[in-house]
């Protein structure tokens, strides 16, 4: 009997170490996407960045599609609107904020997949907990497709416009504003006064086009998942945008064609394709995938 009740006792200590050995390895590994959200959410582009300088990716879309003296995006520009919508999407994904659902057995398409909320914690930006709030509290779930159109207000359905997230590029704007990038004036055009955002520290706005000049030139690595995720994501973004020429306008002509012919080639990946390789985002290629289709 003692025996018996010292191997009982063995084995449900044997268990006992098994169950918190299991807990603990997933401990870990929840620690570690919080780890790698929270390096995401805190890396500069540049080693000697302020905390005052760290863009989002709308803020840099808005700011390559920024008239540095007029102040405000090209009037003629009718992707941006869409585009930053996604850009808030791939942000929230990059920290850790949303991802799809599984694509099942089935292997549904990206485009078919709803958006879920993998973590509601505060992001401390208040566009991104906006519509992080919304795309929480949203049952059923929506799609990638479906929330760039809700948030952007191209919806027929009364019902779903409260969804849609006023004023973006003038709060994006003034969170430049903020940050010491731009400034705010009053522009008179005849028949009515807008307020204009131009540029003011000329050094930001160099770098990210910098950025985006040398992910292409000196900086290509011929492999979007060897790219750093937020550098491919301005990319595709600022594409989606119509906002990416004005980072390559300043190039010489043979460095400009071979810029294109190289962001061409990431324009033509599959993004379902993509999807599946190890350590991509899911969610940015579904994005990607809503702009492209």
């Amino acid at each position: 009997m003692a025996s018996l009740a010292q191997r009982t006792s063995t084995l449900v200590q044997r268990r006992t170490e098994a169950t918190r050995s299991a807990a603990a390895d997933r401990d870990r590994e929840t620690a570690t996407e919080e780890d790698e959200a929270r390096r995401g959410e805190e890396e500069d582009d540049e080693g000697g960045d302020s905390k005052e300088t760290r863009l989002t990716l709308m803020e840099e879309v808005l700011l390559l599609g920024l008239k540095d003296r007029e102040g405000y995006t090209s009037f003629w520009n009718d992707c941006i609107s869409s585009g930053l919508r996604g850009c808030m999407l791939v942000e929230l994904a990059l920290r850790g904020r949303l991802q799809l659902e599984p694509c099942g057995a089935r292997r549904k398409s990206l485009l078919s997949r709803k958006v879920i909320c993998k973590s509601d914690a505060p992001t401390g930006d208040v566009l991104l907990d906006e519509a992080l709030k919304h795309i929480k509290e949203t049952q059923p779930p929506e799609t990638v497709q479906s929330w760039i159109e809700l948030l952007s207000g191209e919806t027929w359905n009364p019902l779903k416009l409260h969804y849609q997230l006023r004023n973006v590029r003038e709060r994006l704007a003034k969170n430049l504003v903020e940050k010491g990038v731009l400034t705010t004036e009053k522009q008179n055009f005849l028949l009515f006064d807008m307020t204009t955002h131009p540029l003011t520290n000329s050094i930001i706005k160099q770098r990210l086009i910098k950025k985006v000049q040398d992910s292409v030139l000196e900086k290509w690595v011929n492999d979007p998942h060897r790219m750093d995720k937020r550098v491919l994501a301005l990319i595709l973004l600022a594409h989606s945008s119509d906002v990416l020429e004005n980072a390559f306008a300043p190039l010489q002509d043979d460095q400009y064609d071979l810029g294109m012919k190289r962001v061409h080639s990431l324009l033509e990946l599959e993004p379902e394709k993509e999807s599946t390789k190890p350590n991509s985002n899911e969610l940015m290629w579904a994005v990607v995938a809503a702009f492209t289709k």
